[in-house]
């Protein structure tokens, strides 16, 4: 069977359009249409039920989407496991955030494998849906994100908060930021707390999804944003970036995402390696939270029974 029609059948289950499939798989609508009726061809059972609102699984597609979800996992698993390098016996695939690799994910690779010489670990970088999707599918087995989405499955566990701190190019205080501040939109919970904490700051004229990729914006340029305390440190040290006094920070809880069935070893390995990288990522993001309350400002946004919190 075409692994790609079993990929676009879980695309438009997943999404519950064609016309999202359409996007996300960077194909014509027509090309989903004909994949979704090659394989309802192949069946003798049509799989969706169609209309102006979307694409909803009859009863048929819903068996086969045990099915489906099991031959992409089958593939997936075949796929990386004939693609090990000699010398290596197991396989790994660990994708993460992009602000999370510097200084979680990069270290959770070289912790495992010193822990297991024989892990071959392959890395992927990605936005939430796009992690979760791969989650599902079996493309990755483990990912490290801000925003974890429940799947059967997969399980979350909390890995530690990050800090979202105020940042500016320039030495400033909030009063200094007008026209200049740049709104990163790190989620629906981080924009309630900032409307209420920040509101004179709410109307931004630019805003960005782009996660830790911000930095490299407002670097450049006379400007400011909200970041992760751990991503913009290297900035900060070399004096690129300064830290606005004034401004409250936010907590971000960082989770780990692992598929159930993972290799108990490997498991079992990534957890401790996790326990282990934590304490060094503390360590570092420490000093910078206790500068910021020592230049005077940098107060928690909310007391800790408070806070929000990132899971879904």
């Amino acid at each position: 069977m075409d692994i790609t029609l079993i990929k676009t059948f879980l695309e438009v289950s997943a999404s519950g359009s064609f016309v999202a499939a359409s996007d996300r798989l960077f194909v014509t609508q027509s090309a989903v249409s004909l994949r979704i009726q090659r394989l309802e061809d192949s069946l003798g059972h049509a799989l969706f039920t169609r209309s102006k609102a979307g694409a909803l699984l009859t009863s048929a597609g819903k068996e086969f989407e045990i099915y489906a979800l099991s031959l992409l996992k089958l593939w997936e698993e075949a796929r990386q496991q004939i693609a090990i390098p000699d010398g290596f016996s197991r396989a790994f695939t660990l994708g993460a955030q992009y602000s999370l690799w510097p200084r979680l994910g990069f270290r959770l690779i070289d912790e495992m494998q010193k822990r297991l010489p024989d892990l071959s670990v392959r890395a992927e970088v990605g936005m939430p849906d796009r992690l979760t999707r791969f989650l599902i599918e079996g493309v990755i087995q483990a990912a490290l994100t801000y925003t974890p989405q429940l799947r059967p499955g997969l399980k979350v566990e909390a890995v530690m908060d990050d800090e979202l701190v105020l940042v500016a190019s320039w030495p400033a205080t909030c009063l200094d930021l007008d026209g200049r501040y740049i709104f990163i939109d790190w989620g629906p919970e981080f924009t309630h707390a900032h409307a209420i904490c920040l509101p004179d700051l709410a109307n931004s004229g630019l805003t960005m999804v782009l996660g830790a990729l911000g930095a490299e914006y407002i670097v450049n340029r006379r400007a400011a944003a909200y970041l992760p305390a751990r991503s913009v440190k290297r900035y900060l040290d070399a004096g690129h970036l300064h830290l606005v006094p004034d401004a409250p920070r936010f907590p971000y809880p960082i989770w780990a995402v692992w598929r159930e069935d993972l290799d108990p070893l490997v498991l079992r390995t990534g957890r401790d390696s996790i326990a282990q990288i934590v304490e060094i990522a503390e360590e570092d993001q420490e000093p910078m939270v206790a500068h910021l309350v020592e230049m005077g400002g940098g107060y928690d946004s909310a007391p800790p029974d408070d806070r929000f919190s990132s899971e879904q």
